[in-house]
């Protein structure tokens, strides 16, 4: 039997979308990579219990940890309390460490289950900032509480150095000191003001090449301690750029939504890793390609991962900010959690044309694993928009 449902249009009518996609199958076993691929993860709100959703927001951390079980057993990483898990977006930093304290200790008890943990400075509003000292102390007192229950880091950008720095070289003091301190290898993370207007200018200029030498710098200076650099800009040439420059030794991690298939793949000298978003809400399809790949079998790495593009466009299209929330809906539509509900009510930052775009484009990338469900709970959602 086909499954359908009406869904709205643009122009203001509904009508009948009829499914046409086909579940990917989870292997038998964990899966093995050739690409360290990391997927970014979010957090399940309890709205049951959820008295000021703004403010602090509650977390029904049994669900939240059951999705990290999920990620684990398609063969990835856990890139944790990042982006994606509304860090500064609805979690905030108390609520963060209680999540990387609950996900460290998941991760001890599942064999071969990998993490690493976002250390930033989002306790500290970045008009609290004065100095570049005060940014120094914000970042340490993150990464000791990583450390400290046996954490690997990933050093998010700062919304407080952005605003304060006032050349590369704040940039290159406050990141020195860091890494000089840290105890393991860590990741860097260049993320675009795409996904954060106040990072606009990061590593000390708007112009992108400064920028590229700035942080190059950086790495060079600290190689020792940097595993590698995540870059989210939206823009595969720039990647490129990047990644074509790194020293001996350092990873290029792919946050590029808009193109991480072509990047993953590589141009046949050289290739990105992957700390990615979209690896949450497409992780069946994503582990299959990723397989395929490792097995070199790029025709089928292509066929399984490029669907899953245009999703990902679609689910990241501007402002881009507010993508969690297409992630969320996948997650729910798919049977990871029994509410469509998110941290600081984000659920409302997109539309319902957005939300059934991304249902069209879910079904035709393969990536509803439960149709039945998940056209239901369509259904409902809908429903509350006035299409019955």
């Amino acid at each position: 039997m086909t499954l359908s449902l009406k869904l709205p249009a643009a122009d203001g009518t509904t009508s009948s979308y009829a499914l046409v996609g086909t579940p990917i199958a989870k292997a038998t076993g964990t899966p093995a990579f050739n690409r360290i691929a990391y997927a970014a993860a979010h957090v399940v709100s309890a709205p049951h219990i959820d008295f000021d959703p703004w403010n602090r927001p509650a977390i029904d951390w049994d669900a939240t940890m059951a999705f990290r079980h999920h990620l684990w057993s398609h063969g990835f990483k856990i890139a944790e309390a990042m982006d994606t898990s509304q860090r500064g977006m609805g979690l905030d930093w108390p609520g963060a460490q209680e999540l990387i304290r609950r996900s460290l200790a998941e991760a001890k008890a599942v064999e071969g289950a990998d993490l690493a943990c976002g250390a930033g400075t989002d306790h500290l509003a970045p008009t609290d900032a004065r100095t570049v000292d005060d940014i120094i102390r914000a970042y340490e007192t993150q990464l000791e509480y990583v450390e400290k229950f046996g954490g690997r880091a990933i050093l998010m950008a700062s919304r407080a150095l952005a605003r304060i720095a006032t050349s590369a070289d704040d940039y290159a003091k406050v990141y020195g000191r860091i890494l000089s301190q840290a105890k393991d290898k860590v990741v860097l993370h260049w993320l675009g003001e795409m996904f954060d207007p106040q990072l606009a200018g990061y590593w000390g200029s708007t112009d992108f090449e400064k920028a590229l030498d700035c942080v190059l710098n950086i790495i060079s200076q600290n190689k020792d301690k940097v595993e590698g650099i995540k870059i989210s800009l939206l823009e595969n040439s720039k990647e490129v750029q990047l990644r074509n420059r790194l020293p001996e030794g350092i990873l290029c991690f792919t946050g590029d939504d808009f193109n991480y298939a072509e990047l993953i793949e590589g141009d046949g000298q050289h290739h990105s890793h992957a700390l990615l978003g979209i690896f949450d809400a497409v992780a069946p399809s994503a582990s299959k390609a990723l397989a395929a790949l490792a097995h070199g079998d790029t025709k089928t790495f292509r066929a399984v991962i490029e669907p899953t593009v245009s999703l990902s466009r679609k689910i990241f299209e501007a402002p881009t900010q507010y993508y969690k929330a297409g992630v969320v809906l996948l997650a729910w539509l798919n049977g990871h959690q029994n509410h469509f509900s998110m941290p600081a009510g984000m659920q409302s930052a997109r539309s319902i044309l957005h939300y059934a775009d991304i249902f069209r484009l879910a079904d035709q990338a393969n990536v509803l694993d439960r149709p039945e469900l998940a056209t239901r709970r369509m259904k409902n959602l809908v429903g509350v928009y006035g299409i019955e």
